[in-house]
């Protein structure tokens, strides 16, 4: 970033930040839904779901980090939407202001927003049960890969914000990110789903993901996926942002 880029940033996000202190129930609301599957899987299906291990929420913790994201993003994608669709996105723009800035300042706010609802997630969890004798390195590559990863969604969530005509169209697109996981092996392993099923869970980003932040949780060694799941976030980071800037320069054109 350049220097005027960074100091309109830092304005734009204490404006976001703010109306997010003052409105505590949009973490909250984002938290809820991950929590609430947690609960769910661990205390009614858990019993009944074989992953080898005594603590289901150890296994299950990694895909819920994954889906709290995905329902953040919506968040985001709404902000947007409602500064474009309220003309303060123009408003912006006639202003002597890096025009990028404003993308920046939601981006930036939806990491802090997410990062805040898996703060939340994990404390609910630990009171659950999750254990992890991991170290602090292994805590950082975790948080690493979230921030990677909530970074690629958040950008994505910039093309709806941006075009949506309603507000069930900037929401509805994170439902088939939430869906995601579920064909994955974030709530089971993937040997016993069916052929074609099984090949698309363990050949999609989320796996990877999931797999890694649990062998990080229960200091196993990572091997390639590890890899293939930075790669993975850096890929879906590329060319989320690519879509969302080139997207951004044709509402502004």
């Amino acid at each position: 970033m350049t220097t005027a880029l960074l100091h309109d940033t830092t304005v734009l996000l204490k404006r976001s930040l703010r109306h997010i202190l003052r409105s505590p129930d949009t973490i909250i609301t984002t938290a809820v839904t991950p929590i609430a599957m947690l609960l769910l899987f661990v205390y009614v299906f858990g019993s009944a779901i074989d992953v080898g291990s005594d603590n289901y929420v150890n296994y299950l913790l990694p895909g819920i980090l994954l889906i709290t994201v995905a329902s953040g993003i919506a968040y985001t994608a709404f902000r947007l939407f409602t500064d474009v669709s309220g003309g303060l996105f123009e408003r912006f723009q006639s202003m002597p202001i890096s025009r990028s800035a404003v993308l920046w300042s939601h981006v930036l706010t939806s990491v802090v927003a997410n990062l805040t609802s898996l703060v939340l997630v994990v404390g609910v969890a630990l009171v659950m049960g999750f254990r992890s004798g991991a170290g602090v390195l292994a805590w950082l590559a975790v948080l690493g890969i979230m921030v990677l990863f909530t970074l690629a969604l958040t950008w994505l969530a910039v093309i709806p914000g941006l075009t949506a005509k309603s507000v069930d169209g900037v929401s509805g697109f994170s439902y088939p990110l939430i869906f995601l996981p579920f064909i994955s092996s974030a709530f089971v392993p993937t040997q016993g789903m069916p052929g074609p099923v099984r090949w698309f869970a363990e050949h999609q980003p989320v796996t990877s993901i999931v797999n890694t932040i649990r062998d990080l949780y229960a200091e196993q060694p990572l091997g390639n996926e590890g890899w293939v799941a930075v790669g993975w976030c850096l890929a879906l980071l590329v060319v989320a942002y690519g879509l969302a800037m080139r997207t951004y320069r044709a509402k502004v054109a």
